[in-house]
């Protein structure tokens, strides 16, 4: 007995040790972060909550079970069995008195707890300055208020129950409440506790009920969110009749308890149950079904504009530029002269494709990696604002194969190294991109900064990092030397992480990560930091619990040091009159998996801060973005002086902030049918608009197409800036292969926040939509792809392409309001099929109206769309051939024909210089001819002197490449 007691207290204390270390590293954590308060309010505020819940439910359940056996009858004529019970119960009545109420009150305290926020969020509400249309109420009351009453309610609600049946339970046990055939006695005090229970309850019933009419402003009928016509008339009527009604009988109950007659309050209570029936659901069924539905358009307009207004307002597209655009589509010669400033930027670059090239000519070792979908940024180069794709360099430890021992995973490969970025609009000779920044050490455009990249999206889960000062780097920094072949090793001297300054920290991070080398290596001593918790959306999440974390965080070169760049919404699903809608279903697309959320369905959204999560040292900074939400005043007031002033962005920072992608398509979901204004035509449902699916995703699992970054002009603008676009195309209740992809919309928001120090630019924020005429067609994204997979010469190109061991991949379709019309532009790569080939961009396909044309640049193309002279410069005209002897050592492995009239080497193979070497120089000029005799062949439709021509030309770079190496 005594060792199985011995060995319960040491379960008991290691189960107590492993929670206490759990806390304790969330408190480290939090403190070197500097957000050590976020976390004790959310402690505390949990604690509170729960010792609120505990003793509202286990007080009165007590009390009830305490009344009703006080104050049984002392000589009451119990049955058999009723002695039975009495005689098992009564030696643990008093561990039940006490252990039921305590129970019970564990699982409200626990339920209680976990509203702590609304709780918060109620107790520091912040007026919105609007008020709903139906009760003249202050938004904020049915953001913070409603939710919290009702709340409130229905736990009082289930805490008289549970009392109730502890009290009806007791009594009967004790004799308070006999039956005897067909009578049933109750005992006065039992009448009085029971009478005053169904009177409590009624009235929290009646209060509940009270609350429900406000609740009908975010009930959803279908057609519109919000009170509808039968609402207003009959449903929140018939709620405040029930309300009284309900009042009523809780008197009944007390008088019941008083003359010791129950006949009052039985027929009341059935009352109360045939006026619910009739006023919750008869009435209102016979004014829809015999009112509303026979002049339903004009009965229900006053409510549908009501919905519309505040649903735009919620989603923060009431202030929406909306331009009819009678879009041209005649391609005439010199139409994009205007536009040249556009045409320059056009993004040729897809940043879904290039991964690989991104890997196989930045990568340089096995333990580096970038994502599998880069990011677009802007950066200025030489006074001119540039569209990049870039990436950060992260480390990969699963790559490290047999070396991955714990002390390489988590002291030598301890982070990543520099950003590479490429010219959105340039490519090579070959296809391959025109990086502005790249290299180890980095080198380019962006200047002087920090490299280093211990905190990213792939970083490992933990890392331990620093040392004394003088101590020998163990840290792997980067491989250094012309050939890569010795490494450079580094110590961490920011403040990342906890310190693991003494024994005791390190056998706690020991238990949490469930690693004893913590605790035992010689590698972790008094100045090491352990770096865990590094994904920066995930950072900024548990520093600001309250917000919405954008799915795509992206890096930037900001003040000298790499930074990411993460957008934080505040939202809610109770504003009143405004449409519903999942969050995740609206953001989901070809390039955004659907996400989860722990609340999904949404009405309110704005982009409340902007956070930075710096690469280096993990530093955590969030700016209030929307000073003026009145959700993100509300978490100010609970998280005093976490958040900074808009004004503490600097100038750098400020050109890198953009327009987030998932706000985008939230709106633009939301304005598929509420662009439509008029509450008629939004009835009718006779302009609605969905988002055409992305036509290079697959067929059998089509995809909505992605919103993309580039800088354009619309045609209300004076100057092109930095944009977000979509497309709509018709909604259709059919099937999708029956739908019309005809576009009708063209929606852009100005994503460019401008370069001043805490100041955001005016038109930062703009959405602008053209609105294409009813009459015409202007074929969509679905048409566009459709017709260059059908043009006889445009598969003729891409079949030869396709010849060998190669494959040819479609690009982002970009569309731009360009020449008075709409242009489509869509790069393609040629990919070859061996292990370490990667997609080299080789075609530009162009469509204006009804006019292909599909060349070697997009220079080229627009030229042959336009007449010859589009009128501007795309930028990819002068292309510089690649120096096919020089490299980073790494094999591209895309040795087959390309067919796009290069004739330069494909592969980066080291060797010497191809200058002074004769038989390079020959084999080079075989090759230019034997390409220009191709080009000619193939314009000629003449196949055989094709073939004939790229035979020559393939023999004339295997010579090349084999006079390149000795």
């Amino acid at each position: 007995m005594t060792l199985a007691i011995a060995i319960a207290i040491v379960v008991v204390l290691a189960i107590l040790f492993f929670v206490f270390s759990t806390l304790y590293t969330e408190i480290l954590w939090y403190d070197q972060l500097g957000f050590l308060n976020v976390l004790t309010t959310q402690w505390f505020a949990s604690g509170v909550m729960f010792v609120i819940g505990f003793l509202a439910m286990a007080i009165p359940v007590w009390a009830s079970i305490e009344i009703a056996f006080r104050w049984r009858p002392v000589y009451a004529k119990l049955n058999s069995q009723l002695d039975r019970y009495q005689q098992v119960i009564e030696p643990l009545r008093r561990l039940a008195t006490f252990g039921v109420p305590a129970v019970l009150g564990l699982f409200a305290g626990v339920a209680t707890a976990s509203r702590w926020q609304l709780t918060l969020q109620y107790l520091n509400r912040t007026a919105f300055g609007q008020t709903d249309p139906q009760f003249g109420l202050d938004i904020s009351f049915y953001i913070y208020d409603l939710p919290f009453w009702r709340g409130v309610v229905g736990f009082a609600s289930a805490v008289v129950i549970v009392s109730g049946l502890a009290a009806i339970a007791t009594s009967y046990l004790y004799g308070a409440i006999r039956f005897s055939q067909r009578e049933v006695r109750i005992s006065k005090i039992a009448r009085i506790q029971m009478a005053v229970t169904a009177t409590v309850y009624l009235l929290l019933q009646a209060v509940s009920i009270w609350l429900d009419q406000y609740a009908t402003l975010a009930n959803s009928s279908g057609l519109i969110t919000g009170a509808s016509y039968a609402d207003v008339n009959a449903t929140i009527p018939g709620l405040q009749i029930l309300a009284g009604i309900a009042g009523i009988v809780a008197i009944l109950f007390i008088v019941a308890a008083v003359i010791g007659r129950w006949r009052l309050p039985i027929i009341g209570t059935a009352l109360l149950i045939v006026s619910a029936l009739i006023l919750g659901s008869l009435a209102p069924w016979v004014v829809q079904r015999f009112q509303v539905d026979p002049s339903e358009r004009t009965l229900e307009q006053a409510y549908i504009q009501r919905n519309i207004d505040m649903t735009r307002e919620a989603y923060g597209v009431s202030d929406l530029e909306e331009t009819p655009y009678e879009a041209t589509t005649n391609a005439e010669a010199g139409a994009l002269r205007d536009d040249a400033a556009t045409t320059a930027n056009i993004r040729i670059l897809d940043p879904a494709l290039v991964t690989r090239s991104f890997q196989q000519l930045q990568q340089f070792r096995q333990y580096y990696q970038f994502p599998d979908q880069l990011d677009v940024d802007r950066y200025d180069i030489n006074g001119q604002s540039q569209d990049a794709v870039v990436a950060v360099r992260d480390i990969d430890i699963d790559a490290l194969g047999s070396s991955a021992t714990w002390y390489n995973q988590t002291v030598v490969y301890t982070h990543g190294y520099g950003v590479v970025a490429a010219y959105g609009n340039q490519r090579s000779a070959d296809g391959q991109p025109v990086f502005l920044e790249s290299g180890i050490p980095s080198v380019g455009e962006l200047g002087d900064f920090e490299p280093r990249v211990y905190f990213g999206e792939n970083s490992p889960p933990y890392s331990i990092v620093g040392g004394p000062e003088g101590s020998s780097n163990i840290e792997l920094d980067y491989p250094s030397g012309s050939d890569g072949a010795s490494q450079t090793y580094t110590t961490f001297q920011g403040d990342g992480g906890p310190k693991l300054d003494n024994i005791f920290k390190r056998l706690v991070y020991a238990l949490k990560f469930q690693s004893e080398q913590i605790f035992l290596s010689d590698a972790v001593n008094d100045d090491s930091q352990i770096l865990y918790d590094r994904d920066p959306a995930e950072r900024v999440s548990k520093v600001a619990p309250y917000l919405t974390i954008d799915s795509d965080p992206y890096p930037s070169v900001v003040d000298g040091k790499v930074v990411w760049v993460v957008d934080g919404y505040t939202t809610s699903a109770n504003y009143p009159y405004s449409r519903v809608q999942s969050l995740s279903e609206s953001i989901a697309d070809t390039y955004t998996p659907t996400p989860a959320y722990a609340v999904d369905d949404i009405n309110y959204i704005r982009n409340s801060v902007k956070a930075t999560v710096d690469a280096y040292d993990g530093k955590v900074t969030l700016y209030a973005w929307d000073e003026s939400d009145p959700l993100l005043q509300t978490w100010e007031k609970i998280y005093p002086a976490t958040i900074k002033s808009i004004s503490d962005m600097s100038g750098d920072l400020m050109s890198h902030v953009r327009y987030p992608a998932d706000l985008f398509k939230v709106q633009r979901s939301i304005l598929g049918q509420y662009h439509v204004t008029d509450a008629g035509s939004f009835y009718s449902q006779e302009d609605a608009w969905t988002t055409p699916n992305d036509p290079t995703s697959p067929s059998t699992n089509p995809t909505l197409q992605p919103p993309y970054y580039l800088t354009l002009q619309m045609p209300t603008q004076t100057d092109p800036s930095y944009s977000l676009y979509s497309t709509f195309i018709p909604l259709s209740q059919q099937e999708a292969e029956s739908s019309r992809n005809v576009l009708t919309g063209y929606l852009a928001v100005d994503a460019n926040a401008g370069e001043t120090a805490g100041e955001k630019s005016p038109d930062y924020g703009k959405l602008r939509l053209l609105t294409l005429p009813k009459d015409d067609t202007i074929p969509g994204p679905g048409q566009v792809q459709n017709s260059f997979s059908a043009d006889p010469s445009v598969s003729s190109a891409l079949n030869l392409l396709r010849q060998g061991e190669s494959s040819v991949i479609s690009g982002n379709l970009l569309t731009l309001p360009v020449g008075g019309g709409l242009l489509y532009v869509q790069p393609v790569y040629v990919q070859s099929r061996g292990e370490t080939s990667f997609p080299l961009l080789q075609k530009v396909l162009v469509s204006f109206g009804n006019k292909i044309a599909f060349e070697n640049t997009l220079d080229g193309a627009l030229d042959s769309l336009f007449g010859g002279d589009s009128g501007a410069s795309a930028g990819d005209g002068d292309v510089t051939p690649v120096d096919t002897g020089t490299g980073t050592g790494t094999d591209t492995g895309t040795g087959t024909d390309t067919g796009t009239g290069t004739g330069t080497d494909t592969g980066t193979g080291t060797g010497s210089p191809v200058s002074g070497n004769p038989a390079v120089a020959s084999a080079l000029a075989d090759a230019e001819q034997a390409l220009t005799d191709r080009d000619a062949a193939m314009a000629a439709g003449d196949w055989t002197a094709y073939g004939e021509a790229d035979a020559r030309l393939k023999a004339a770079i295997d010579r090349a490449i084999a006079a390149a190496n000795g």
